[in-house]
């Protein structure tokens, strides 16, 4: 049997045989929120769906995602105040235009800034190398345009990646990036004219899988957030992990999600103690190449 293929970034590696590290402070187990900021085309393109489409303009599934910006996440920015939790905004960079105040909205309160694409209505992986390279240069130029710091993380748009997109995002000057599912620390990914960190990125703790995908609803997934806390602050006395929670404001910035999505963020808040390090995906990976540089 021939040999698997496998993307040569990384070599295999048990969590349970790594160099013990500490977060800032001696806290042992990092957590942050991916804020997704995403606009979608009128009439064409990607998006999640509410309800199975009819022919376009799909009205119904259009509108329902252009609520999470207009109303989603504005309600879901009101709790993060109130809880004084900071956020990564993964935004798309056609937002600046489409939704004029909302990255901003973000930025002021100090959120990091992360690059997400131009709009979640493309994939980037489906493109040849040069037009890909294009994708996050406009993208990239943008932010740069509106933000005081460029942006250091990358999500692409639906988690799409060619087989040279670490190495595009390297090249472009980015320090890590979020696509890879694959671990609960920082992992080190080679790229073809250096390195590029991978920070981890919830595809569970996410509301697309779980609520659009899985047809779950808020409840549960505010306990699958308790859940995976419990178990995760307990296992970083062990080692040092990273808990991400992955959001969108077309989902949980409903009234009737909302209030399930604050309940698990308060169950953190609470019982999290000096273990915890509130912080943000850009933070993890400053600090990481300062603890783990090789």
């Amino acid at each position: 049997m021939p040999n698997l293929p496998h993307h040569g970034r990384y070599a295999y590696s048990a969590i349970t045989d790594r160099p013990d590290f500490d977060w800032p402070d001696g806290r042992r187990l990092a957590v942050y929120l991916g804020m997704n900021l995403e606009c979608f085309a009128f009439g064409e393109g990607l998006g999640a769906e509410l309800a199975p489409g009819g022919p376009q303009p799909d009205v119904l599934n259009y509108g329902w995602r252009d609520y999470g910006n207009r109303v989603g996440a504005w309600r879901m920015l009101e709790l993060f105040d109130r809880l004084s939790v900071p956020t990564t905004a993964l935004v798309n960079s056609d937002l600046y235009e489409h939704a004029p105040g909302l990255i901003e909205a973000f930025r002021n309160r100090g959120d990091e800034i992360a690059g997400h694409g131009r709009t979640n209505a493309e994939r980037q992986g489906v493109l040849d190398e040069d037009a890909e390279r294009a994708l996050i240069e406009e993208a990239t130029k943008t932010v740069e345009q509106h933000e005081v710091h460029r942006p250091k993380g990358w999500l692409g748009p639906w988690i799409s990646q060619s087989a040279v997109t670490p190495d595009l995002l390297e090249e472009a000057g980015y320090e890590y990036l979020l696509d890879w599912c694959h671990d609960d620390q920082p992992i080190w990914m080679k790229t073809r004219g250096g390195r590029i960190l991978s920070v981890p990125y919830p595809q569970e703790l996410n509301d697309i899988p779980q609520i659009v995908g899985r047809k779950r609803e808020g409840a549960e997934f505010g306990d699958m957030i308790c859940d995976a806390f419990d178990v995760m602050l307990e296992e970083s006395t062990r080692r040092p992990l990273v808990m991400g929670i992955a959001l969108h404001g077309y989902l949980m910035g409903h009234p009737h999600r909302l209030k399930h999505l604050e309940r698990a963020l308060r169950h953190i808040r609470d019982n999290g103690g000096d273990q915890i390090w509130w912080t943000t995906a850009g933070a993890i990976s400053d600090h990481y190449k300062y603890v783990v540089p090789d």
